[in-house]
């Protein structure tokens, strides 16, 4: 069994070991965890580059001391001149996931990460941004070995990753993917890191940065303008909610699918499962997902553009409602939209009891493919989630945000712990979130247990389009074929810890003591670190 790393004043996690140093490092200057999460973000957008990008977008949850929780929204909406009509008039019956035709949106991150700074210095933060923006900025100039997690993503056949413009020019050597350990700089990607250091976030939208990004857009052709970058604002959101048991959970809302993540969990409570790693454990968390994804389908959309209160599917009422639903003794066939995508998931807690959920991504592999040539920025393709439906749930518009699945997770409970978790992983982010939680806070298995268990995903991944129960290796075969008899089509992916069932992580501040218990997933290539 791995044994939980233990801080006595203050803790991050991040899928790479790098990046939780560039958190500890601050943390030890005397910043506090939004100060360490941006540290952080700066550092995983240059060594766990396929997972996210500067040039992506970016969702925070944040615990302050007293216990008020804050949303920070930062996802840009579409382009002016991303219009159906654009994507019908070229021949296209939906948008397409590469090129600088999926580049359909404003990048919000760095918008992010300039709005929780200013909540930050009001919580006491005085770190300078040159100071939290440094070691990215050295490791993009100097170079830093090439994770193994980046090594083993290949592109699916037909997918047109490698000719995108400036992609080879950045991400492969001599035609081809780095080895693992080689080292790779990005000097274009510092430069502009470091410009923003000294010239302020908002130069990324509204300043010379910006400048260099809307001439790229604009020659490559791309549906975001000058105009877009200007008015881009990151929104503080009011998060999700749900009393479950002896905590209360808190997840983002829409246009990101937290939604799903606490019907899944609210759900399955009512389920009483009184045995965790048993078929009814497992059977539970499955047809629980696919009524959460059922309703998450047809309600999440755009903040602005909601046609349905998300809360009301979170009272008491409708959760039993929907629980009723669930067969103990057989898989239900629900109809579900599969959403792919990678991200990456980190969380900070410092020594006054601030906790930081935060999640960053391009969402495809390296998001659109293109790379801007004047400042080495990776865009995303977050727009590919948009439909050429204007009766859709999601239809493209200009101004409108896109479907997300990025949701950063907290949790408060009624003895004082504090928790800050989450996962990447598409549409098996939720489902990643409830396993986790569950083992740790029903089960009493501990932080590092919870997260090393074997997990299952139901829906589609990379290379894996088939509607299946996704299972690690390490499951006891009895209960999975328990699980084959109740109707659920189960597929081992073949390795004992797989990036298809996501890299989680998951930290708890013990209220007693102050102390903190924090790990981050061996299937990614990160670490939890402190003081």
């Amino acid at each position: 069994m791995p044994e939980t790393p233990v801080f006595t004043d203050s803790a991050v996690a991040a899928p790479h070991h790098l990046a939780a140093q560039a958190g500890q490092t601050v943390l030890a200057q005397g910043g506090n965890a939004i100060e360490a999460m941006v540290a952080m973000a700066a550092s995983i957008a240059v060594v766990y580059p396929h997972m996210n990008s500067v040039g992506g977008d970016g969702f925070w949850l944040v615990r302050e001391r007293g216990g008020r929780v804050r949303g920070i929204e930062a996802c840009g909406p579409a382009g002016r001149l991303a219009t159906i009509a654009r994507y019908r008039e070229t021949g296209y019956d939906a948008i397409p996931a590469r090129g600088p035709e999926a580049m359909v949106t404003v990048a919000g991150a760095v918008g992010g990460w300039e709005l929780a700074l200013a909540l930050s210095r009001a919580l006491g933060g005085r770190l300078p941004l040159d100071a939290l923006l440094g070691v990215a900025i050295a490791q993009a100039r100097d170079g830093v070995p090439v994770s193994a997690s980046e090594t083993r993503y290949r592109p699916q056949p037909g997918d047109p990753l490698h000719a995108q413009p400036n992609f080879a020019a950045t991400f492969l050597k001599d035609g081809a993917p780095y080895a693992a350990g080689e080292i790779r700089r990005l000097p274009a990607l510092a430069a502009t890191l470091e410009q923003l250091a000294h010239a302020g976030l908002a130069d990324f939208y509204r300043g010379d940065v910006g400048h260099e990004i809307a001439a790229d857009l604009e020659r490559l052709g791309a549906p975001v303008t000058r105009a877009d970058l200007d008015a881009y604002r990151p929104a503080e959101r009011a998060p999700l909610s749900l009393r479950r048991r002896d905590a209360t959970l808190y997840n983002f809302p829409p246009p990101t699918q937290g939604l799903a993540a606490l019907l899944i969990l609210g759900m399955f409570d009512r389920l009483n499962v009184a045995r965790p790693e048993t078929p009814a454990h497992y059977h539970g968390l499955i047809e629980a997902t696919k009524r959460a994804f059922a309703i998450r389908d047809r309600v999440v959309t755009d903040f602005d553009r909601l046609r349905h209160d998300p809360a009301a599917f979170l009272t008491p009422e409708r959760l039993a409602a929907e629980t009723a639903r669930i067969d103990a003794g057989r898989a239900a066939t629900i109809p579900i939209v599969s959403h792919t995508g990678d991200t990456v998931w980190m969380g900070a807690i410092d020594r006054d009891g601030l906790a930081v959920s935060y999640i960053q991504s391009v969402y495809w592999e390296y998001g659109s493919g293109v790379v801007l040539p004047r400042t080495g920025i990776a865009w995303l393709n977050r727009g590919v989630s948009f439909s050429l439906d204007p009766a859709s749930v999601n239809p493209l518009q200009p101004g409108r945000r896109p479907f997300h699945t990025l949701i950063p997770a907290l949790a408060a409970f009624d003895d004082g712990r504090v928790m800050a978790y989450g996962s990447m992983g598409g549409d098996g982010q939720p489902q990643f979130q409830a396993q986790i939680f569950c083992r740790y806070a029903d089960y009493g298995m501990s932080v590092a247990d919870a997260v090393d268990a074997p997990r299952l995903l139901y829906g589609r991944t990379w290379g894996a389009p088939s509607l299946s129960v996704k299972v690690e290796d390490r499951f006891d075969p009895a209960c999975l074929d328990a699980l084959d008899r109740l109707g659920h089509a189960i597929e081992p992916v073949g390795v004992p810890y797989s990036d298809t069932l996501g890299h989680a992580g998951m930290l708890v501040r013990r209220p007693r003591d102050g102390r903190i218990e924090a790990v981050h997933d061996p299937r990614s290539d990160g670490n939890a670190l402190g003081l």
